[in-house]
């Protein structure tokens, strides 16, 4: 087990920049904190780069694992590393460096998806992740104008479920067309009236769900291509819902 007692170290230094999402992306690493995020991508099977932690959070995590950490890439840090890594208030203490691991071109023709038109919010992205994890969906695509998928504040608000799905960071007019190619219909969420309620529409077993971005809705050109534009009824005098909470409606309504 490596040993790393100074913040000055030139792998922390580089660890630390994970924080930011140029080094992540001139990397290709990235960084989960906390017991929960590093015990789900162990129980994954998640090669990892780096395991990092305090000895008392790397003993914790062997007795709550079973797992025998000897002859990994383990680093027992300092305290002080830990506070120089943290991205969280309340960090545990350990930390997992992970590969960016994303298919150069979109191989999947079948099964139920979201797909994310330009979300800027962390903990919408990540919750809708999740709710997607929860509801048995295949996967989530994220246009690259959406939130860093491996922002922190995102990985955090996924609790895991970034390590059951399948995630993509991709074009969607891409996304779209390959769904419509492989017969699944893609229905849009729409703040329309001339969309269809979410009540009129049955489960189907395969389909692409578009979810908007929080102030724009979805943009034209994706909805213009989609099969059908749905809406969730507003029945007091509330605007509109909070995306994830919409999101997560109609995830389950064709779950």
């Amino acid at each position: 087990m490596q040993q790393i007692s100074s913040v000055n170290n030139q792998l922390i230094k580089d660890l630390a920049k994970l924080k930011q999402k140029k080094y992540r992306e001139e990397r290709g690493q990235y960084l989960v904190e906390g017991f929960h995020l590093v015990q789900e991508a162990l129980k994954a099977n998640i090669k990892f780069t780096y395991l990092l932690g305090t000895q008392e959070a790397l003993n914790k995590l062997e007795e709550e694992t079973g797992l025998d950490l000897e002859g990994r890439k383990i680093i027992l840090v300092n305290k002080a590393i830990v506070h120089h890594l943290r991205a969280a208030k309340d960090s545990q203490e350990i930390f997992m460096v992970l590969k960016i691991a994303q298919p150069k071109e979109f191989p999947f023709n079948y099964g139920k998806w979201v797909l994310l038109d330009d979300l800027a919010d962390p903990g919408n992205v990540g919750t809708i992740i999740r709710t997607a994890d929860a509801a048995g969906f295949d996967g989530v695509i994220l246009s690259p104008q959406s939130v860093d998928l491996y922002n922190p504040k995102t990985q955090r608000a996924m609790q895991g479920s970034q390590f059951h799905l399948k995630l993509l960071i991709h074009d969607l007019m891409d996304a779209v067309a390959a769904f419509k190619n492989a017969a699944i219909p893609v229905y849009a969420s729409m703040l329309d009236a001339n969309a269809k309620k979410l009540a009129d529409f049955s489960q189907v077993p395969q389909l692409g769900l578009v979810i908007g971005n929080e102030a724009h809705g979805v943009s034209q050109k994706i909805a213009s291509l989609a099969d059908e534009q749905l809406y969730i009824p507003i029945k007091g005098q509330a605007e509109s819902l909070n995306a994830a909470v919409a999101a997560g409606i109609m995830i389950y309504h064709f779950a």
